[in-house]
């Protein structure tokens, strides 16, 4: 499977989320969408980009955007994580990877010197038009949501 590039029709999606029902593509059509992919909620990194995330949505929101974050925990571990953290973003659960795969969020890390398969920190804005605007691969969490707001603030 060939990741999506800038200038791309996003993939499509529809998958279950947090406090039930399901998140889809389509349902943000004529906004701008982020698309954040993370490994599992409630690790350190993983909490820290949710806040930041969370602490920026009325701006993204203003600018006419949408946050969704997705890994591939259950939607009930995403309902705990929210709470726990207060957030209020959309969480979806990919359990089976194959958005995360479809974005191209997927595929061998190292850690300590051992390599395994796993969920690459990724983000995608997909703008209004439903094409690929901007790709980030390989994420550092800090000061991130602020540069992805400012994407989506220059759309």
């Amino acid at each position: 499977m060939t990741e999506p590039s800038v200038g791309s029709l996003a993939p499509d999606f529809a998958l279950p989320r947090d406090g039930g029902g399901t998140v889809a593509l389509k349902d943000f059509a004529g906004k701008a969408v982020v698309v954040y992919f993370y490994p599992q909620d409630d690790t350190p990194s993983c909490t820290a980009e949710a806040i930041d995330f969370s602490a920026f949505l009325p701006r993204f929101e203003a600018a006419g955007a949408v946050v969704v974050g997705i890994s591939p925990d259950m939607p009930t571990r995403h309902d705990r994580f929210k709470a726990k953290h207060g957030l209020n973003l959309i969480l979806g659960s990919d359990e089976n990877r194959a958005v995360i795969e479809a974005y191209g969020a997927w595929g061998e890390k190292s850690l300590y010197g051992r390599n395994y398969m796993g969920v690459i920190r990724s983000t995608v804005l997909i703008g209004r038009d439903g094409r690929i605007a901007r790709i980030w691969r390989n994420v550092k969490v800090k000061n991130h949501a602020q540069d992805v707001l400012a994407a989506v603030e220059a759309l």
